[in-house]
C-alpha cells in the first residue's frame, strides 16, 4: 500500500456513552461535559482539534444529548449526531451512527482531555492509533509493531514491551470507507456488543495497514474512574 501522506478532513468525536464509573457525577451530566479544573473534557479536544485547522467535527451523542445543544452553541461549526442505540449496544453503534463521515477523519473520544495538541495533527502516512510506549506492565490493549511502527497484532488484556493504544485514529480515505462497510456489515449481522476498534484490529486485521502515533504519557488523560476524577480535580471530594 502507498504511504503518500494524508490529511484529516474532519473529526468524529464519540460521546454517547453513560460513564458509569464516573458515578455519582455522571448522573446529572454526560462524561465527556464534566468540567476537569474548569474546562469541560471535550471542550478540550474541540479546541485541540481546531488548533490543528480541523473545523467539520461531529458528535455522536446518546446519554443526556440534550446537554450537547450547549455546546453547538459555542462553536457553530459542530455537528451533533445521535446514537439511539447508545444504551443498548457497545460503541460500534456509534460509529455506526456516524459511518457516512469517516472517511479522511480522525476518530477520539469525548471524555478525554488534550493537554498536548500536536498529537493531533491532521498529517498521516497511515491509518492507525494515537499510543505511548510500554516498558513495564499494563492492563490496556497493547500493539506490537515492526520497526517501522506498522501494527502487527493487538493484545486485549495488555502485556509489556509494545505501545499501548489510545481512542485517538485516523483514517484515509480508503480505509475510512473500508471502516464503513465493515461497521456496517458487523452490526446489521447483529454483532453489536463489540467495541468499533475491534473490526479493523481483531475482525479483519489483514485487510488492513495500520500504524502508530507516538505520543508521550501526558499528553492526553483518560479517566477512567470516579477515584482519578478526584485525584485530577480535587473539588469533587465528596
Amino acid at each position: 500500500m502507498s504511504e503518500r501522506m494524508h490529511r484529516v478532513k474532519r473529526a468524529v468525536i464519540m460521546a454517547a456513552g453513560i460513564g458509569k464509573r464516573l458515578r455519582p457525577v455522571t448522573l446529572s451530566v454526560p462524561k465527556p461535559m464534566v468540567p476537569v479544573n474548569g474546562e469541560r473534557m471535550i471542550e478540550t479536544v474541540i479546541k485541540a482539534l481546531m488548533q490543528n485547522g480541523i473545523s467539520e467535527i461531529y458528535i455522536v451523542v446518546g446519554y443526556k444529548k440534550e446537554q450537547f445543544s450547549s455546546i453547538t452553541e459555542i462553536y457553530p461549526n459542530i455537528t451533533l449526531i445521535e446514537n439511539p442505540w447508545y444504551d443498548k449496544y457497545n460503541n460500534i453503534s456509534s460509529l455506526y451512527a456516524a459511518r457516512e463521515h469517516i472517511s479522511d477523519c480522525m476518530i477520539l473520544d469525548g471524555d478525554q482531555i488534550i493537554y498536548e495538541p500536536d498529537i493531533l495533527s491532521p498529517d498521516f502516512r497511515l491509518s492507525g492509533y494515537n499510543a505511548v510506549w510500554r516498558e513495564n506492565e499494563t492492563d490496556e490493549w497493547l500493539l506490537d509493531t515492526d520497526n517501522d511502527k506498522r501494527i502487527l497484532a493487538c493484545h486485549r488484556d495488555g502485556g509489556k514491551h509494545g505501545w499501548q493504544l489510545y481512542s485517538v485514529s485516523r483514517w484515509n480515505e480508503e480505509d475510512g470507507k473500508r471502516l464503513a462497510r465493515h461497521v456496517e456489515k458487523e452490526f446489521e449481522s447483529g454483532n453489536r456488543q463489540i467495541y468499533w476498534d475491534d473490526i479493523p484490529l481483531f475482525c479483519y486485521p489483514k485487510e488492513y495497514e495500520l500504524g502508530v502515533f507516538p505520543m508521550n504519557d501526558r499528553d492526553i488523560i483518560e479517566i477512567d474512574s470516579f477515584d482519578e476524577l478526584v485525584k485530577l480535580d480535587p473539588s469533587y471530594a465528596l
